[in-house]
């Protein structure tokens, strides 16, 4: 009989540990309680990532359409080549020649990278597309680093290849004058300062915010960076006249309608994604039409998803990252207005639409490599894409400051110097307060448990007020008294 219930409280035992590291696997903290990064405390369950245990299903759809196809790729570039050698008419225009030369070049690295280079962290659409992406980043990449060895005018007359109507000087527009809301001079229509701003840009304001909120996946970040981009207007409209707005065309247009609508939306999509349960199936294994439909559109859905919590003051080296971060994400704003005005590119250019298309794509697998990289323990390489968005921002930077010296030289009113040295002397201070001042709570528990003796150090490193304890912490607790109570127990029947 003592047998049979050591035997059961036995069974009972392993079974409750079972229970206990299921809900902890679920909820990423068995893993991640304790851990640290090389910046700070882990936000994100790695291993579980890695194992997939995360709420994602997937029966099989990385079918034909998912395979690297380099003999295909191979045998096609080998006869588009001998087409070009024997069969295509030889022209004798060298201008043409070289032209059309240096877009092959171009065509088929792109296509060399998509067939050889590795896949980046997303999968969706097609990873495919994304290592296009990749591709571009470094054509991008080249391209600017040759515009950095010309002349001003020299790079402006090269855009004429691009489009024959660039290169010419950029026609000049009042940006600020009358801010009234209301005219009163203009009783047709008093409200015409208000609907001067209604364009197309609005809109896609709106959009880029929300596609912005997608890629940076937290709230905070996104109004820092909203807040300081129009900050960074009112200090630099001395240099370009298009940041010379109204006050209500700054924070109200830009900061609450466009970016406040554009944040809001993206972190209701953020949300859904969060809380969707990703299970995959192959498209004819579907049978319903219905079905098969709703398959095709989340196709160009997420494949798994990652919330990104950027904990900034966990760690000094996580909040120097994100002071990084940030001061990379506004760089690469302000460079969308100073290239446009140094190479002469009107606004409503194509180009202007390409970059920041491209920037976004870039952009999104820059920040999911860089969380991972300050997250993730077990990651020691900085990401191939997160490297050539630094590259990228950095060389924009280099061609704006040498084409445009006489632009952004140009010095800082005084009111906006002693502003700026007021701010990033605060900055300082508290950094320097928090980091190395501040009595940490952490901190705090060790004194006090340095005062208390060996049993009750245990307990309180044990236990938890129930009101600070996760749900998956106590469900631990709650097992780890259980085992607790039947060892004893066990022991005493084993001396009876």
């Amino acid at each position: 009989m003592l047998e049979l219930k050591e035997a059961t409280s036995k069974f009972k035992l392993r079974a409750s540990d079972f229970v206990a590291q299921t809900y902890a696997t679920l909820e990423g903290e068995e893993q991640t309680k304790g851990v640290k990064s090389k910046y700070g405390r882990l936000a994100h369950d790695w291993k579980a990532e890695e194992k997939a245990e995360r709420a994602v299903f997937d029966d099989g759809t990385m079918t034909y359409f998912w395979r690297g196809h380099t003999m295909t790729v191979l045998f096609t570039l080998i006869i588009g080549l001998i087409y070009v050698a024997t069969v295509e008419p030889v022209e004798t225009d060298s201008f043409y020649n070289t032209k059309r030369g240096l877009i092959a070049v171009i065509i088929v690295f792109v296509l060399v990278g998509v067939t050889v280079t590795p896949d980046g962290p997303f999968r969706r659409p097609h990873p495919a597309i994304w290592r296009f992406a990749f591709c571009c980043s470094i054509v991008y990449e080249l391209a600017l680093i040759f515009l950095l060895f010309q002349t001003s005018t020299d790079a402006r007359l090269l855009l004429k290849h691009v489009d024959p109507q660039l290169g010419e000087p950029l026609a000049e527009k009042d940006y600020g004058g009358n801010c009234r809301i209301y005219d009163p001079d203009r009783p047709d229509d008093p409200f015409h300062n208000v609907w001067d701003k209604m364009d197309v840009f609005v809109p896609s304001h709106m959009f880029g915010w929300l596609m912005k909120t997608l890629i940076l996946r937290d709230w905070w970040v996104c109004m820092v960076i909203s807040v300081m981009f129009e900050i960074l207007e009112y200090t630099l409209e001395h240099q370009l006249p298009n940041f010379s707005e109204c006050w209500w065309d700054h924070w109200i247009l830009d900061a609450l309608v466009c970016n406040g609508l554009g944040i809001l939306l993206g972190l209701m999509v953020l949300n859904y994604f969060s809380l969707k349960t990703y299970f995959w199936r192959g498209l004819w294994k579907i049978r319903t039409y219905r079905g098969k439909l709703s398959r095709i559109i989340g196709q160009f859905g997420p494949y798994s998803w990652i919330d990104f919590e950027w904990k900034p003051t966990s760690s000094l080296g996580r909040w120097m990252s994100m002071l990084g971060i940030i001061f990379m994400f506004l760089v690469t704003e302000l460079n969308t207005f100073y290239l446009k005005f140094v190479l002469w590119v009107p606004p409503e250019h194509w180009l202007n639409a390409a970059r920041l298309f491209f920037m976004l794509l870039w952009g999104a697998v820059a920040l999911r490599e860089t969380f991972q990289y300050l997250d993730d323990p077990e990651c020691d390489e900085f990401g191939r894409q997160s490297w050539l968005v630094a590259a990228i921002v950095s060389s924009e930077f280099l061609i704006v400051v040498k084409f445009g010296w006489e632009t952004v030289s140009k010095p800082l009113p005084r009111s906006v110097a002693i502003f700026w040295l007021l701010g990033v002397g605060l900055l300082i201070l508290w950094t320097v307060w928090n980091f190395f001042l501040k009595v940490h709570p952490s901190e705090k528990r060790n004194s006090n448990w340095n005062h208390v003796g060996k049993a009750d150090s245990q307990k309180s490193a044990r236990e938890k007020p129930s009101a600070l304890r996760s749900p998956g912490e106590a469900r631990r607790t709650q097992s780890l008294r259980l085992r607790h109570h039947r060892n004893t127990k066990m022991n005493s029947h084993r001396n009876a």
